[in-house]
């Protein structure tokens, strides 16, 4: 059982799949992320509630969609969470319901490629996160990237990728500033589109 940290739906329980088909994001890893995105945000010093004010985010291989649902608690507009698995995706519906989150929340069920694949819903993206499975195949990611970047990503957006320290660092491509935050076993990798570029 996961929990929203923090913001409007704090402390709220989230149902979370049976098994280990996915690898929520810890508790502490999602504390330190968005830590992390209200710092590069500008919005440390507000509300939690309010530090993704009128931002939305687009939640790749969404898992629970406690990430989203997170991003939600603390203000997001809008999020479209991306999740394969027809179960997994009602979960976070329902998890969305129980949080009252869910006039904020999508979820579609859907493969993350097809879904990158089948052109932005709307409007761009402020943030992007992804965690997918550890085992996926670097190049494959990266290729994932760079359609989530060109496709789907606001021009002064973030994109931020969970993987494991013991695994390489996704590439960003060229017009990316990145870095990375490390939370024991796992690292976060951001990317915003370069200021010179904007």
């Amino acid at each position: 059982m996961s929990r929203i940290i923090a913001g409007r739906a704090g402390g709220r329980r989230l149902s979370t799949p049976p098994g280990d088909a996915t690898r929520p994001t810890s508790d502490r890893v999602r504390e330190a992320f968005f830590s992390a995105v209200a710092a590069w945000n500008g919005s440390s010093d507000q509300p939690v509630a309010d530090q993704l004010a009128g931002q939305s985010m687009l939640d790749l291989f969404a898992g629970s969609g406690a990430v989203g649902l997170e991003a939600a608690s603390r203000g997001a507009a809008r999020v479209v969470a991306v999740e394969r698995n027809p179960r997994t995706a009602a979960l976070i519906r329902a998890n969305a319901g129980s949080c009252r989150l869910d006039a904020q929340t999508t979820a579609m069920c859907a493969g993350v490629e097809k879904f990158l694949s089948g052109g932005r819903p709307g409007e761009p993206f402020d943030l992007i996160f992804c965690d997918p499975p550890y085992a996926l195949d670097a190049a494959d990611l990266d290729s994932l990237i760079a359609t989530a970047v060109r496709d789907f990503l606001a021009h002064d957006g973030l994109i931020a990728v969970e993987r494991s320290s013991r695994g390489p660092a996704p590439v960003f491509g060229a017009g990316m500033d990145s870095w990375a935050n490390r939370y024991g076993e796992t690292v976060v990798y951001f990317a915003q589109p370069s200021r010179e570029d904007m």
